[in-house]
């Protein structure tokens, strides 16, 4: 992975951004499972597609109301192999990301992961979507078996609304049973009512995840407040 990655920095040494994005999420859920099922939590967001490649990273910052706290991050940078022209796949890309979280209990127990994944990615043109990203990981973990693992994400403008989000698929490992997380955000940009000149989005996040973790039976449907500022 790192000889790949050295190799398409290297190609690419005046390497432009051709577009780039920084937000703040704050969320406020009451059906979280595994935990507290009371939490609020602010993210940071930042995106960027470049000559390159392409990359997204974020950092949750959770808090329950038992008075547990978690940082939970994700940087996943994809490196582009080779584009297309009039053809329903955009691009190829070698798709990598790392995984990072620090977990504090109220009782004073704690822990740490350290996840690294690395695989294939493609971008799709799909009619009306924004982007369609479709990457196929090897899951390289710090606690337990490695695994496999399918990430979907997409952007899709309905009118005055905004429909974007990610699934992802994990295969089972251990004694943890194959999980999936579907996540998605409907929102409206309230910036124009407000004269504002970055977005500002008033919504909700929906959180539908089969086997939470990959703990059998334990499903979470999870209805958030989320407030987004875009800078």
């Amino acid at each position: 992975m790192t000889l790949c990655a050295s190799c398409c920095l290297a190609s690419n040494v005046s390497a432009k951004t051709l577009f780039s994005d920084f937000s703040v999420s704050y969320l406020n859920g009451s059906n979280y499972e595994v935990g507290d099922n009371k939490r609020q939590v602010m993210t940071l967001e930042h995106v960027a597609a470049t000559t390159w490649g392409d990359s997204f990273t974020f950092v949750d910052r959770l808090e329950s109301n038992n008075g547990d706290k978690e940082i939970y991050g994700e940087f996943s940078p994809r490196f582009k192999l080779t584009e297309f022209e009039n053809s329903p796949v955009k691009a190829l890309y070698v798709a990598t990301t790392i995984e990072y979280g620090n977990f504090s209990s109220h009782t004073g127990a704690g822990s740490s992961l350290t996840n690294y994944l690395y695989g294939v990615g493609a971008g799709f043109d799909v009619p009306y979507f924004n982007y369609f990203n479709v990457n196929f990981y090897y899951r390289n973990n710090e606690h337990g078996d490695n695994n496999y693992q399918t990430t979907v994400t997409w952007g899709l403008p309905i009118g005055p609304f905004y429909y974007d989000g990610f699934m992802d698929y994990a295969t089972s490992r251990d004694n943890n049973v194959s999980q999936m997380n579907l996540t998605s955000q409907l929102k409206y940009d309230v910036a124009p009512h407000l004269n504002l000149d970055s977005k500002l989005y008033i919504g909700v996040e929906y959180v539908y995840w089969l086997d939470k973790f990959g703990i059998d039976g334990v499903n979470e449907n999870n209805v958030n407040l989320l407030v987004k500022y875009h800078f």
